[in-house]
Order: structure tokens, then C-alpha cells, then sequence
């Protein structure tokens, strides 16, 4: 599903302010009915419309935690907390259709330049919630909570999430009465955090009705045969974060330090420091280096030497990035998109990091992390239209009221893999 804005109005005229004590800026304010009229016009009932548009409208105005309670408590009291409790854990609205219009809504806002695949990680003391389990997190450590996938509509100008999925771990879908309780969907099966990842962006892809961009995994993915498979047989270029001691093959014989084996690939790239070339890279000060090689995984060339060796690579780039000229690469990345320059891949990552600001941002403010209750629908809804809110707050925000779309085709190259 597709609705543009003109649509939408035509459908109905918004009741944004029928409810709204002191309300929002105004700014926020058109922006939110702008967006809320496009969001709800696939809800069956007027009331849901009307629910989505109070949940929304407490999403940006909330102080602190985005519980529904809080929620309830400013936009009805009391008496509205039973109702927004229904609309966001028990009622029949799908939240599919809602995320695929906030996407075209931000489309012809502002066509993006990437899709980015954020990892959220949601603490929790408990073990109710749906999907809660002990892992580690390789920045903080043993982690408790919960794990999703955001795909976030990113450009320079500002990112917002359109699309969310939720990792299930064993604990999870392995008791039946766990699933029962958090109202699991039987079509929910066993995905690693890789694979939970790749979905969350190639389903959307392959249904909605979005650009065709290149994807920006910024995630470290450890099968990277798999992962890169996927998009590569989808016909999606991607760009995904490696960790040094990912195991691969140097494709080129007449590179230095080529030996026809498996190497770490932060070895591959100590051998061709000498190919290192200074690139621009915004939002990053100093002198940033780059060197890009030919490579394939572990198992996908003969290990024999032979001079059309280069010929058999499968179609991987490693990127390493430097910022200075010591030091190990404080960046490695892989590539199916094999004919595009160092540069152009590079500016595409600093989109992940956009993201991931925006998210520690933004993402906070509106609740991203903050839904309470136990149920697997209900955290769906609930981070839908945190997502819409996280959008009103980057568009509103904005220095130009009307920007025109940006022009992605300056990325020479990079949709070809």
C-alpha cells in the first residue's frame, strides 16, 4: 500500500485538535496532522483513527517515560488509559500498512539515500516482555532485554525508522506457553540476529512499494557468505559491518601479502596499507584513509593458486577506513556493490552512524524503548508509532520547511552489483 498525502486529505479531514488541551507547538503540530493523516487512512473504524491520533499526539508531548499511562495522562486522564491500553495490545489494526505509508510519506518528502539496519538493544528488569532474554552486547557487556532491527529511512538531512523486527530467541519460540501468552505468530520461527536483520530489510523490499536504495547493514555480521547471499540473490547492493578476525580470501594474486589461503581480514588489509587513498568523509575530522580489495569467503575459492583466480571471486569488496595513518583500521566493511569507489560505500556508512544518533536522540524523546506491556503485537504497535512520532520530530526540526528531494543518482555506480 502507497497513499500520498493529497490522498489521504481527500479521504477525510483531520480531527487532530478535537482533543487536544494546549497541544503542540505549531510546527510539530502541522507536521503531526500531516503525517497522521496519511497513517491511519487503513484503519476499518473511526474510533481507531481517532486512538492512533491521541496515541501520537502523547508520544510527542509526553514528558519522561512513554507508558500508556502517561500517554493517557495527557491526552483524556484517566478515562482513556483502558481505551489506549485495548488499542495498542488487543485491537484488530495492522501494523503493516501503517509502517509502508510512513515510508511513502517520507519518500516524497525526501527520497533517501540508504536504508539502514540499526540494532536496537531494549534493557528490562524483568522477564515478561516478549522476546526478553541475558545475552551480551559487545559494547555493554551481559545485556538483559529485548533485541530488534530497526530499517531506518536515512539521508543526510535527517533518518527516521519506517520498519521493525523483533529478534525471538529459543527461550521464546521453543515454549509453548510463552507464545501462547505474548500471542507469538505461528509463522515466527529460529532466525540468528543476522538473519532477523537481513529480513527486516529484504521483506520490506520485496513487498512495499519504496525506492530501490542500497542497504547499510550496520550491524556486524559474522556469516558472511549467508547474509551477503541474500541481498546479492535479491539484486540489492549492501554494504555490511565485518569484525577484524572475519575469515575471507584475498581475490587478486598480485596483491602484497596474497598466499592463496584464509587470512583474517584485518590481515588482508595490513597487506595493501600501501594502497591506502585519503577520502572525504563527513562528520569526521582529520585525515581518513581507505583501501578496497577483492576478496570471497572462506570456502568459495580453491585454495590452490592459479592465475585466473581473480575471475572466480564471487563479487565481495573489503573496505578498511583509517583515521590517521597508524594503527589498525578502526572500519572494516564488505560489499557486493564491487564497482562502486571506496568513497561513495563510505559516505554511505556514515548514514549508520546518523542513525544510530538519531536514535540515541530523537529516539529516546519519543518512546522507541518504552513500551510496558507483554504481548508481541502490542510492542509492534507501539514502536509503529513511536517511529511516527521519532519522524514528526526530524521533520519539524528542520531548518527548511518544504526541502526538495534529493537527487540519490549522484551515488555513481553503487546500484549496480
Amino acid at each position: 500500500m502507497s497513499v500520498t498525502v493529497s490522498e489521504a486529505s481527500a479521504v477525510r479531514a483531520s480531527s487532530w485538535s478535537a482533543y487536544r488541551p494546549g497541544g503542540l507547538p505549531d510546527l510539530r503540530e502541522s507536521v503531526a496532522r500531516g503525517v497522521g493523516e496519511v497513517l491511519f487512512t487503513s484503519f476499518a473504524r473511526r474510533d481507531q483513527r481517532r486512538k492512533g491520533e491521541q496515541y501520537l499526539d502523547g508520544l510527542l508531548r509526553t514528558r519522561g517515560r512513554k507508558s500508556i499511562r502517561n500517554i493517557a495522562a495527557q491526552v483524556g486522564g484517566s478515562a482513556t488509559e483502558q481505551s489506549l491500553h485495548h488499542f495498542i495490545s488487543s485491537s484488530t489494526w495492522d501494523w503493516r500498512p501503517v509502517r509502508e505509508a510512513l515510508a511513502g510519506y517520507l519518500t516524497q518528502y525526501a527520497a533517501p539515500q540508504a536504508w539502514v539496519v540499526h540494532p536496537l538493544a531494549i534493557a528490562k528488569a524483568g522477564d515478561q516482555s516478549v522476546g526478553v532474554d541475558y545475552g551480551v552486547d559487545p559494547c555493554t557487556g551481559v545485556f538483559r532485554g529485548q533485541r530488534a532491527f530497526g530499517v531506518w529511512h536515512a539521508g543526510e538531512t535527517f533518518s527516521a525508522p519506517v520498519n521493525w523486527r523483533l529478534f525471538l530467541p529459543d527461550l521464546w519460540l521453543g515454549d509453548e506457553e510463552r507464545r501462547r501468552q505474548a500471542e507469538i505468530p505461528d509463522e515466527m520461527g529460529r532466525e540468528s540476529l543476522e538473519q532477523c536483520a537481513t529480513t527486516a530489510v529484504l521483506e520490506m523490499l520485496g513487498s512495499w512499494r519504496v525506492p530501490a536504495r542500497p542497504v547499510v547493514l550496520n550491524t556486524h555480521i559474522n556469516r558472511i557468505a549467508a547474509t551477503m547471499g541474500r541481498f546479492t540473490a535479491a539484486g540489492v547492493p549492501v554494504i555490511a559491518r565485518i569484525r577484524g578476525t572475519a575469515q575471507l580470501m584475498m581475490g587478486d594474486p598480485a596483491l602484497p601479502g596474497y598466499d592463496g589461503g584464509v587470512m583474517e581480514a584485518q590481515r588482508i588489509l595490513a597487506g595493501v596499507r600501501g594502497l591506502r587513498r585519503p577520502v572525504r568523509a563527513p562528520g569526521h575530522d582529520g585525515d581518513t584513509l581507505a583501501a578496497a580489495v577483492r576478496v570471497a569467503c572462506a570456502g568459495e575459492l580453491p585454495t590452490h593458486r592459479r592465475a585466473g583466480v581473480a575471475d572466480a571471486v564471487g563479487g565481495l569488496t573489503l573496505i578498511g577506513e583509517w583515521r590517521g595513518t597508524q594503527g589498525p583500521p578502526t572500519a572494516l566493511w564488505v560489499t557486493n556493490a564491487t564497482s562502486a569507489p571506496a568513497e561513495v560505500l563510505l559516505r554511505l556508512t556514515r548514514l549508520g552512524g546518523r542513525a544510530c544518533q538519531d536514535l540515541a536522540g530523537a529516539g529516546e524523546d519519543v518512546g522507541l524503548k518504552d513500551f510496558e506491556g507483554r504481548s508481541f503485537r502490542g510492542w509492534h504497535r507501539h514502536i509503529t508509532l513511536a517511529s511516527a512520532a521519532h519522524a514528526v520530530a526530524a521533520l519539524a526540526g528542520l531548518d527548511a520547511g518544504h526541502p526538495t528531494a534529493r537527487d540519490p543518482r549522484g551515488l555513481d555506480g553503487l546500484l549496480a552489483t
